[in-house]
């Protein structure tokens, strides 16, 4: 009975939107893996075709010194090697934590319609990485490409509490169940995009983005639907700028 309670206080939350997991006050010291390599979570029984978890610990990664991390989510018809691939040439150079999931279906559940199964995933994916890794609570952001990019928006904003920044990179739109905290926000768009073209996408989600009081800050580039090199840097040192 108590778990039959459990399990629907935890659909419920999923079918809000919301995450409980939070890092640890405390320092965790139980992680057992490799810097430098890429993990698979094993969280749904198996990594059969990338719908799993991957997680990257970055070389340099010290228990001691709590890391900051990003959640960071493909596209529509991708897999976590594809949102794990977004930020991962910068993830040494910042000891940056990256921790990619995959989408149950071909996108994220949101997109499709409603919240669910995927926050359910992206719930004990993060509970893992809290309670085996060391993670800044100041320094937590959800991020994503096109379809995973509205997801990160419409996850983030309705997590405000856990995440202080969304980078969304080409999103459509943004489906949050609820505003929750102030997370600031980067947006990048390229002009010639026609998957999601900007004038209906980027063009429309930033004013209203805006006008909620959330500080965007905002890069539209001349190109198709993709994620310049250049456009991921300006990313990564918004999210995390160098030391003064």
């Amino acid at each position: 009975m108590a778990r039959d309670s459990q399990e629907a206080r935890e659909g419920h939350a999923a079918g809000q939107g919301r995450l409980r997991a939070r890092p640890s006050p405390t320092l965790a010291a139980d992680w057992d893996g490799r810097p430098g390599e890429a993990t698979a979570l094993d969280l749904t029984g198996g990594y059969a075709g990338g719908r799993d978890a991957l997680l990257y610990v970055p070389r340099g990664y010290r228990s001691d010194r709590p890391a900051p991390l990003a959640l960071m989510l493909h596209g529509a018809g991708g897999n976590a090697s594809h949102g794990l691939g977004l930020l991962a040439d910068h993830a040494d150079a910042h000891g940056l934590l990256l921790l990619a999931p995959a989408s149950r279906r071909q996108t994220w559940d949101a997109v499709l319609g409603r919240f669910g199964p995927d926050v359910s995933l992206i719930e004990r994916a993060l509970a893992h990485v809290f309670g085996h890794l060391t993670v800044d609570p100041g320094r937590v952001a959800i991020g994503g490409f096109s379809d995973g990019a509205s997801y990160a928006l419409s996850l983030g904003i309705t997590n405000g509490d856990l995440f202080g920044h969304i980078l969304a990179l080409s999103p459509g739109f943004t489906a949050h169940a609820a505003r929750r905290g102030r997370p600031r926000i980067f947006v990048s768009h390229g002009t010639r995009d026609e998957t999601l073209p900007i004038a209906v996408c980027s063009r429309r989600v930033v004013p209203a983005l805006r006008h909620a009081g959330y500080d965007v800050d905002y890069r539209e580039f001349e190109g198709p639907h993709t994620v310049p090199p250049q456009v991921v840097r300006e990313a990564v040192s918004w999210f995390l700028p160098p030391m003064a």
